[in-house]
């Protein structure tokens, strides 16, 4: 099977509540793209129009390899569209706030399974009817770890203990599955010639990490220092990037304890496999369709009689830490963010319709139409209506 074999594989667009006018400080912009990544997007606009990047804001990140529909908004920003190579920007109105989350009612997506064959086609239409009746674990999916490279370290676990160089050197040079040529070869540069900065200087094009190595010339040794130059999205990035990882360790505790084994199937992540149930009684799905975990912060505060509290508990545990060390003492621009997250996640109006595969002689296509709300992950979707069929 192939997923995301070409952009048009995987569409998603944002539905927003947004209702432009013709006043206030903010211009609002639909962004159309494929084959860049948000930030790449944004990094494009701020180039061709000589905007900081504080007067930019959008909604959420969206996938290099998909065609994107997406909104953002520009403090005072120009009435005209931008085109660059695939990507369109078009200017819709005015607004008197900023793009942000909360402005996304859900994303709905149009999705493409190739080089299926006939018995997979069926057993993905039964998975998909038990997705309608019990829907699936709001789990963050592999695009929230792409900062964590394939059997490395958590810049964020370095940051908790204390390891500041070693949390610096993951965040400028490990490697990234697809990052452009510019970037490696930073990365590369900033491997062989670690500690001597002002060769670094020296060799690198100017851009933040420049600027960083730049800080060490002076002052080698304050690596906290230059952790709180990366630049804010970078950081939210890398710290989030754990509390998710975190997370998902805590909603897969919590169903293996209230889910009967026979009930469960599983799905592979980058970082392991997750449990996800077939089959949920009324009270169980009632109860996890209100359900909300925390994200591990120090500002999260749980009361001893909070049935949460055992499965937060618990992966602090498994990772060795107190949430004491999540303060990050010492440092003012690196925190870990407060808040909750639906443990549960329904398509709505999912709809499948199965064809001949014009791309793989032999083999049929499987079309996958539905919404989400905003922070859900359509690929996981994907993956438990494709990997039903293992277990069947």
């Amino acid at each position: 099977m192939h997923i995301k074999q070409k952009p048009e594989d995987f569409r998603v667009e944002e539905i927003t509540n947004r209702e432009v006018g013709h006043a206030g400080d903010f211009a609002l912009y639909r962004l159309e793209k494929r084959g860049w990544t948000t930030p790449d997007a944004i990094q494009i606009i701020r180039k061709r129009w000589k905007l900081d990047r504080q007067r930019i804001s959008c909604g959420g990140l969206k996938d290099r390899h998909a065609e994107t529909v997406q909104y953002l908004t520009i403090f005072h920003g120009p009435e005209r569209k931008l085109t660059h190579a695939n990507l369109h920007l078009t200017y819709l109105g005015r607004v008197p706030e900023a793009y942000v989350s909360e402005h996304i009612e859900a994303n709905r997506f149009a999705l493409t399974v190739r080089a299926m064959t006939e018995p997979q086609i069926d057993a993905a239409l039964r998975a998909l009817d038990e997705v309608r009746e019990v829907g699936v674990p709001n789990y963050y999916d592999d695009q929230r770890f792409g900062s964590v490279s394939e059997g490395g370290e958590f810049f964020a676990r370095q940051l908790i203990a204390g390891e500041h160089e070693a949390a610096l050197r993951n965040a400028l040079t490990a490697p990234y599955a697809f990052e452009r040529a510019g970037q490696r070869k930073e990365k590369t540069i900033l491997r062989q010639h670690w500690g001597d900065w002002k060769n670094c200087v020296r060799l690198m094009q100017r851009g933040n990490a420049r600027d960083i190595a730049s800080f060490l010339t002076t002052r080698p040794q304050d690596f906290r220092g230059a952790l709180e130059r990366l630049p804010p999205d970078v950081r939210t990035l890398y710290l989030s990037a754990y509390q998710s990882h975190l997370w998902n360790h805590m909603l897969a505790d919590w169903l293996l304890d209230h889910v009967k084994a026979k009930d469960l199937t599983s799905i592979p992540l980058r970082l392991g496999e997750v449990p996800m149930p077939r089959r949920l009684d009324t009270d169980l799905r009632a109860e996890l369709d209100t359900l909300q975990l925390p994200l591990h912060s120090a500002r999260i505060h749980l009361e001893a009689d909070d049935p949460r509290k055992p499965y937060f508990d618990r992966v602090l545990s498994d990772e060795g830490l107190t949430l004491e060390q999540f303060k990050l003492k010492g440092m003012r621009k690196l925190f870990f963010s407060k808040g909750e997250r639906p443990a549960w996640c329904f398509p709505v109006d999912l709809k499948a319709r199965d064809a001949r595969d014009e791309e793989h002689p032999g083999k049929q296509k499987l079309t996958l139409r539905f919404d989400l709300p905003r922070g859900c992950y359509a690929t996981l979707v994907v993956k438990r209506i494709t990997r039903v069929e293992e277990r069947d």
